[in-house]
């Protein structure tokens, strides 16, 4: 039997999170004998690579032959935003059962998305079922080391600069390494209602009320929902002054939440005053978009402990945990 051409110009686009279109070229007069596509999908390992735990997934998928292109899900347990290469090769399935084969095409490399809106849609709708009644809160904290407050008073004109995110949490989040914005906290102790005096960022505090960053003036999104291996889970909530750059960032990009009816964070008016609420059982990370003033609020030291094992800087998110994972890439 006659060979098959080694195909080419191998295009992939209309990539998401977890799927991608792909389509080369190949002879015409193969278009006719053609059975099977092998696709060969490996994943660029670096050391900071997202490790998904199917490590028995097998990296060739065998296809019916279809109009070109094609769509490829649901057979790779794909991650979001990871690098992979990709190559074909053309079969003809013959009446033995073995296959006449063509040469492997050349690779092409290419980078899986974010989650999009409809992706922290499902995380969200998870952290809802686990965020617990509300809690009255007054102020939002911030937790550093002394220094970090004295370069904002000496250096930034006694303000809080936004910086970019890292990348704890999910690993298809769309703020990760893309998002600025100054971190804040506003869980509160059930037993008084304040602040807990224990941090695991540093023992000088920031505090500043609530109205002040939160107001009917300010977009509330939802950013992400993960936990690191523990029994807490985290929600990271954005912040963000209408019309601002950080808003404008996350209207194409996560769900808007309404601020004064939420499971998460609430702002709303009670006998002519705003009131303010937080989910129990949630710990919330709260990205104010803007720079803050230092003289809007009040600094001080305090007297708990700096608990560094519950840090969440760079934290990389459970892939196992059934609460807080969704069934797209991971």
């Amino acid at each position: 039997m006659e060979l098959l051409s080694t195909p080419h110009s191998i295009e992939v686009n209309n990539i998401t999170c977890d799927s991608f279109r792909i389509s080369w070229a190949m002879e015409n007069s193969d278009l006719e004998r053609v059975t099977h596509y092998f696709i060969d999908l490996n994943k660029k390992e670096n050391k900071n690579s997202n490790k998904f735990k199917h490590r028995d997934v097998p990296t060739k998928l065998v296809a019916k032959a279809v109009p070109l292109p094609m769509t490829v899900r649901g057979h790779w347990f794909l991650s979001p935003r990871t690098e992979y290469s990709v190559a074909v090769q053309t079969a003809v399935k013959q009446s033995d059962g073995e296959y006449l084969v063509s040469g492997w095409s050349e690779t092409v490399e290419f980078c899986t998305g974010d989650y999009a809106k409809e992706h922290l849609a499902q995380l969200q709708e998870k952290a809802e079922q686990i965020a617990g009644r509300m809690l009255r809160f007054s102020v939002f904290y911030r937790n550093h080391h002394k220094e970090y407050f004295q370069h904002a008073r000496t250096h930034c004109g006694n303000m809080l600069q936004p910086y970019l995110k890292d990348n704890s949490g999910s690993h298809g989040s769309p703020t990760s390494g893309m998002l600025h914005g100054v971190f804040f906290s506003c869980n509160t102790e059930f037993n008084t209602g304040q602040p807990p005096q224990d941090s695991p960022y540093g023992r000088w505090r920031f505090q500043i009320p609530a109205q002040r960053l939160f107001n009917p003036s300010t977009n509330l999104y939802f950013a992400d929902f993960y936990c690191m291996y523990t029994a807490y889970h985290y929600a990271i909530l954005v912040l963000a002054p209408k019309g601002s750059l950080g808003d404008r960032f996350c209207r194409d990009r996560l769900p808007l939440l309404d601020i004064a009816c939420n499971k998460f964070l609430t702002c709303s008016v009670e006998d002519g005053e705003l009131i303010f609420r937080h989910a129990q059982d949630l710990i919330l990370e709260i990205i104010y978009t803007e720079p803050v003033d230092l003289s809007l609020g009040t600094l001080g030291e305090i007297s708990g402990h700096q608990l560094m094992s519950l840090s969440t800087a760079d934290a990389k998110k459970d892939p196992s945990c059934k609460t807080c994972n969704i069934s797209v890439g991971r």
